[in-house]
């Protein structure tokens, strides 16, 4: 439970995040992905940093950092309230998290990415498969290891970021790995070894990235190698 709330919490945010998209562009019938977000005042792209749900609207006190218009307080509030609710329900019913969310969140993925972008739900699909499999195929062969949940929510990344889930995921575990590490030098081998971290957190975190950065440094690599 005290990890399965702040996880639940992220998700929320995440979820309030790409319900603020939906309800600025679907009206409009304006694709969901392209273009990237940008001030719907001056037009100018948003950046990384300044795309943090809740976060970079209150760092930015409401406003567009290039044009200084203001940004409706509707978009944090949206955020805020699903990452409280998705919380709460966890919290209240002691409910794995797994199961509580990642089952409705799938299809919704599907649902929303057929209807909205059909040319692209192959690649998703097929993303949101790999990416379980990378982590479902060690939790088979080694149950004590990697558990199922952590293969159904990078699944459901997937499912939702495409090809973008591999960054969310290299993130993932790179902190993982940090921390990790941490664990090792501040315990020692021995005892380091033995301490379980739960790897939900951090994919969480690269889902966030994902969202944020994910097809971005997709082209980077891409354009590089």
């Amino acid at each position: 439970m005290p990890f399965a709330v702040p996880v639940a919490a992220a998700f929320g945010l995440v979820i309030g995040s790409f319900l603020n998209v939906v309800a600025h562009r679907l009206p409009g019938r304006m694709s969901l992905s392209m273009p990237a977000s940008h001030c719907p005042s001056c037009e100018a792209p948003i950046k990384p940093y300044d795309n943090i749900p809740v976060l970079s609207w209150l760092l930015l006190r409401g406003r567009c950092r290039t044009c200084s218009a203001r940004i409706s307080a509707r978009y944090p509030l949206v955020e805020a309230s699903t990452a409280i609710l998705f919380a709460a329900v966890v919290a209240v019913h002691h409910a794995d998290t797994a199961a509580l969310v990642l089952g409705p969140a799938a299809v919704l993925a599907v649902v929303l990415g057929t209807a909205l972008d059909p040319g692209g739900q192959v690649g998703r699909l097929i993303a949101g498969a790999a990416a379980g499999a990378v982590l479902g195929l060690p939790a088979l062969i080694s149950p004590k290891g990697m558990g199922m949940g952590d293969a159904k929510l990078v699944a459901v990344l997937g499912l939702y970021l495409g090809a973008a889930v591999a960054p969310a995921f290299f993130v993932a575990f790179l902190v993982g790995t940090a921390v990790g590490i941490a664990i090792i030098a501040r315990k020692g081998m021995m005892k380091g070894r033995k301490t379980a971290v739960p790897f939900g957190p951090f994919l969480a975190l690269g889902g966030v990235v994902g969202v944020l950065a994910g097809n971005e440094l997709v082209q980077a690599y891409l354009s590089t190698f």
